[in-house]
């Protein structure tokens, strides 16, 4: 029995030796280590990603972090420029209406702390994020849809406005000479702007802003707003923005899933790519049809992008470099 006890004691006494040599030299850092460390969140942080390419908006975001602004600052100003920008006729002023001829407008905003706001289906307000950042900080809600969000929007002092402009009129006339519904991949798939960002301290939040599907049915809502398909952060994890085919990326709860999928120790590429997987995979799939693509970052910085098709690509700013890169894809023996 004695010698069972000194073999014991022995034992954890080596344990405790060990830790604390470990500790020790863990907490004994060189001023070179030091630095090395420094240096390498210098380069790395802030990042900025986004969906398709948008180096405006990116730029914008990169611009307020820079100058000590919040995430949230950063985000809603960069999506902003997306959706002031009539031209892009996926987002804010200038999106391409639904088959009824009213542009409506979805957004959602989640900080670091996991709280979230959405405005869906809101008609007359060009800058939709702002109305969801305000339904997040200034209301007991996450969501506001349609009139309420309008009416909400207004009594924030925000003014209504057509959002219909020439260019989409025209375009929305030319189809209902047919009225066929067949999206189009990378161009009425191409309906969102989602933003990423991590700021210097390693937080990380992400905003969504679209104005949907062209020529959608009236009413319709798709992934963009809903807090777990279009978007979704965790602090402690990453996140993840997705864009495209809206009913397909709900029905996988889909940036939800990239974020669980890193969880489990996957990179943002691998998990942006195992997600494409669940929706290609299912029975039945129609994905040649259609397109949805994932951007992701985690905790690190690493960044990962994937879709179905070709042509998607993910907009990053990183240190100091506002780049567009093609994304990888899923159908590579059909292209």
């Amino acid at each position: 029995m004695k010698r069972r006890n000194f073999i014991k004691n022995a034992s954890l006494t080596g344990i405790g030796l060990a830790v604390t040599t470990n500790l020790t030299s863990c907490s004994e850092k060189t001023p070179e280590t030091n630095n090395i460390i420094a240096v390498a969140n210098k380069v790395s942080l802030p990042l900025v990603i986004a969906t398709w390419n948008v180096p405006n908006a990116t730029k914008k975001a990169w611009e307020v972090l820079q100058t000590e602004g919040s995430l949230l600052d950063a985000l809603e100003q960069g999506c902003m420029v997306e959706e002031a920008d009539i031209k892009n006729q996926s987002v804010g002023k200038g999106g391409r209406p639904d088959r009824d001829g009213n542009v409506t407008l979805d957004a959602c905003i989640m900080n670091t702390k996991g709280d979230c706001g959405a405005v869906v289906a809101m008609q007359n307000i060009t800058h939709a994020i702002s109305v969801a950042r305000k339904v997040m900080e200034e209301t007991p809600h996450v969501m506001l849809a349609g009139k309420g969000a309008e009416n909400f929007a207004v009594s924030k002092g925000m003014k209504r406005e057509n959002l219909l402009t020439e260019a989409s009129k025209k375009e929305w006339e030319e189809w209902l000479v047919k009225a066929a519904y067949k999206p189009i991949i990378n161009i009425e798939n191409h309906d969102t702007i989602g933003m990423l960002a991590i700021d210097k301290n390693g937080d990380i939040s992400g905003a969504c802003t679209t104005s949907g599907l062209a020529y959608k049915m009236s009413g319709r809502v798709g992934d963009s707003p809903i807090i777990g398909s279009g978007l979704f952060v965790d602090n402690e994890i990453g996140a993840a923005v997705a864009t495209g085919m809206g009913e397909e990326v709900v029905k996988t709860v889909g940036s939800f899933l990239v974020v669980e999928l890193m969880r489990q120790g996957k990179s943002p590429q691998e998990a942006c790519e195992e997600a494409i997987k669940r929706i290609v995979n299912k029975p039945d799939s129609n994905h040649e049809n259609f397109q949805v693509g994932y951007i992701a970052v985690n905790k690190n910085g690493e960044t990962g992008s994937y879709s179905i098709h070709k042509d998607f690509s993910m907009t990053k700013y990183q240190n100091g470099k506002n780049e567009n890169k093609q994304s990888d894809y899923y159908l590579k023996q059909s292209s």
